[in-house]
């Protein structure tokens, strides 16, 4: 029976278990922010946690002990340094996790693992393409704008040269999406026009 033992395995054995939190406690550090699963970042956080409660003691000692989780001499000195004398007033809770999406491959849970105290402003990637279609509609209206301000006599000859264009369905499905990269087995599955 399973009485009294407690924590997720994460469906690996212990010490590819131990592996994935040690990478995971160094991403934090090192990034101060991670994408992961729930399971995984509620197991990390345990970890990651006490390793900055050894920080705050300062001690060689705990030195030792954080190396002998981390097994690197950089990231130790890192913790001892730098992160751990943020958290000097806070007593516990220093990371945060914030559910984020479901994975589409498998519909996991992802969510956000990340220190309460950061020193560097993260952008993510949603905001940076909220961004940039901002600056293309600003650029588009420019450019109507411009047209609209041109003198009587242009606006007659473009007026006179311009057709209405129409697309089949070919060519729009031809044409890549300038949003996402096409690449992989999409390539082979795209239809082709009778001009190439």
């Amino acid at each position: 029976m399973r009485h009294g033992k407690s924590g997720n395995r994460l469906s690996r054995n212990q010490s590819l278990r131990k592996a994935t939190l040690r990478d995971m406690a160094k991403a934090v550090f090192l990034q101060e922010r991670i994408c992961t699963t729930r399971a995984k970042a509620k197991e990390a956080r345990k970890m990651i946690e006490k390793l900055i409660t050894l920080g705050k003691k300062d001690t060689l000692a705990a030195r030792r002990h954080a190396f002998a989780i981390l097994c690197d001499h950089k990231e130790v000195s890192q913790l001892f340094t730098n992160i751990a004398p943020r958290f000097k007033a806070r007593q516990g809770g220093y990371t945060r996790i914030i559910p984020y999406v479901q994975r589409a491959g498998d519909n996991a849970e992802l969510a956000f693992l990340e220190l309460t105290e950061k020193t560097k402003e993260i952008i993510t990637g949603k905001k940076r393409v909220k961004v940039a279609k901002e600056e293309k509609a600003a650029k588009d209206v420019a450019v109507v704008s411009e047209a609209e301000t041109k003198p009587a006599a242009g606006a007659a000859t473009t007026t006179a040269t311009a057709t209405p264009t129409t697309h089949s369905k070919a060519d729009v499905k031809s044409t890549p999406k300038t949003g996402k990269p096409t690449g992989g087995i999409r390539k082979f599955f795209q239809r082709k026009t009778g001009a190439e």
